[in-house]
């Protein structure tokens, strides 16, 4: 059974029929509304877990009207990791990685466009595109083949060759741009009366939150309906944020939630680039476009965001905080992280671990937080930020180290 009721306009709640396909409404991103009351008279959050453990199992807080309607690739639920020596290492009670990488196509966006892509298919749409940092193409290809649509995919021209190589193998027709995100995205938008393409861009349809918010779903689950102090984020466009804060409210309404606190969301961006962090700190409700945005993190180069309005809200509601750090402690903060726990931390997601010192400093993070960070990809998708010599054998190739002694290959 389908709970939807209709979709609501962020710009001023106006709300618009779901049976229909819809994309904005005044130029602001749309939400999918649920009748919780008959979710809670149709379902318990034990029978929710009692399912497969996948991203289907809370159909009841989706817009399918049944499996049966799912163009699906095997979205399991991603495992919550703890990391005591990360832990220790940045002096936080407890540290949780979120590990986003286990999921088709390697990041987080399989969800989003597994939900959106099953909705475009519920509705007729034959054709698909997108402008995209790189794993979100990589997602809509795959889905989209998926489902048998056509994809069009644009994306700057500095797009990490693995996308690259992801999206065009996976049949899409596949475009690089002399530009940033927004250049393809103004492609996509100029272009579609002509080709006759559904715009898939963050928050230009109301479905890919819908998927999205699965993450904060889990999390929940994971962390027995109690959930932690913090929740460090990785922020571009901002879908994951905002779609897990909508999950958060719609598991308070169902009443499934243990307590009443909320996590501190803490944006994490690089400083090249990082409009969410510039309007927190003046103040603002909305970001000012970067106009030369340089990062490696490419997931992350988003110049302006269509929601920056409702991520800026969430995280000031939240009590949090939107920080950017130096894109130079990107690889340094990853290979950390690979090193001490056995975690391959995507660019973006570094972000995070460089930003829990100044959330320190600042009393936004406390020492004695339960911490989540969200890996939202990856980190072998960027094979030319992570590249590494590794030096040729020879016999003389362990002379500096010391010899072993007794004892050494026994575990103390």
């Amino acid at each position: 059974m389908r709970y939807v009721t209709h979709l609501e306009s962020t710009h001023d709640g106006t709300p618009l029929p779901a049976d229909r396909l819809q994309t904005t409404h005044e130029g602001k991103p749309l939400l999918v509304r649920y009748d919780l009351d008959a979710v809670r008279t149709a379902i318990t959050r034990d029978a929710v877990l009692a399912r497969p453990a996948d991203l289907w199992r809370w159909r009841e807080l989706l817009p399918l009207d049944g499996d049966d309607e799912a163009v699906a690739l095997g979205e399991t639920e991603t495992p919550l990791l703890d990391c005591p020596r990360l832990a220790r290492r940045f002096g936080v009670r407890r540290l949780r990685i979120k590990d986003e990488s286990r999921l088709p196509t390697g990041s987080f966006k399989a969800r989003g466009m597994a939900v959106a892509v099953s909705m475009c298919k519920r509705f007729g749409v034959t054709r698909l595109a997108v402008p995209t940092a790189g794993n979100a193409g990589g997602a809509l290809a795959a889905y989209a083949a998926r489902a048998g649509l056509e994809c069009f995919v644009f994306m700057p021209h500095d797009t990490p060759c693995v996308n690259r190589i992801e999206i065009a193998r996976h049949g899409a027709r596949a475009f690089l741009v002399d530009g940033l995100i927004h250049d393809c995205a103004r492609i996509v938008r100029e272009q579609q009366a002509r080709m006759g393409w559904f715009d898939m861009s963050t928050l230009r349809e109301p479905y890919r939150i819908e998927g999205k918010k699965t993450m904060g779903l889990e999390l929940a689950a994971q962390c027995g309906f109690t959930l932690p102090d913090a929740i460090l984020y990785p922020t571009g466009g901002g879908t994951g944020l905002i779609g897990m804060q909508k999950a958060f409210d719609e598991l308070a309404t169902l009443g499934w939630l243990e307590s009443g606190t909320r996590p501190r969301w803490l944006a994490c961006q690089s400083a090249g680039c990082a409009p969410i962090a510039n309007a927190f700190a003046q103040g603002l409700a909305h970001g000012a476009a970067v106009p030369d945005a340089r990062t490696l993190a490419a997931g992350i180069r988003v110049p302006k965001a269509l929601g920056d309005f409702l991520i800026l809200r969430d995280v000031r509601r939240s009590g949090g905080a939107a920080l950017a750090v130096s894109d130079d402690a990107l690889v340094p903060s990853a290979a950390l992280a690979m090193q001490l726990e056995g975690i391959a931390l995507c660019p973006e997601s570094a972000s995070c671990l460089a930003a829990i010192p100044p959330a320190l400093e600042r009393g936004t993070l406390r020492a004695s937080d339960d911490v989540v960070l969200f890996n939202t990809g990856s980190a072998w998708k960027y094979v030319e930020a992570f590249a590494i010599d590794v030096p040729r054998w020879s016999e003389g190739a362990l002379a500096a180290l010391p010899p072993a002694t007794p004892g050494d290959q026994v575990r103390r």
